[in-house]
Parts: C-alpha cells; structure tokens; sequence
C-alpha cells in the first residue's frame, strides 16, 4: 500500500508544480499590468494637467 500511495504522490507532483508556477506566472503578469495601468494614469493626468485639458471625470 506504501508503494502505491507514493506513486499517486509522484504522479501528481509534475501536475501541481506546473499549476503553481502558472499561478505565480499569472499574478506577477497581473500585478505588473495593474502597476503599468496607475503609472500611466499619474503620467496622463500630469499631460492633462500641463496643456489644461481636463480630467475626463471632470
């Protein structure tokens, strides 16, 4: 029995090291897009700010 359980526990090891990269993969790639999003959103609303447009909420 000892032998089988550890064959299922390597069988499943590939598969579950490979969903937890994807998801670390995943959330950097989210963060890093939401970061980008709020740095080009202070960059835009300096532009506006220097040539007077306003802010589209405005």
């Amino acid at each position: 029995m000892d032998s089988y359980l550890m064959a299922a526990l390597w069988s499943l090891a590939p598969t579950t090291v490979i969903a937890v990269l994807f998801f670390f993969v995943l959330r950097s790639i989210l963060r890093m897009d939401r970061t980008e999003r709020r740095h080009f959103a202070v960059i835009e609303a300096e532009e506006r700010a220097k040539r007077g447009i306003p802010t589209p909420g405005e």
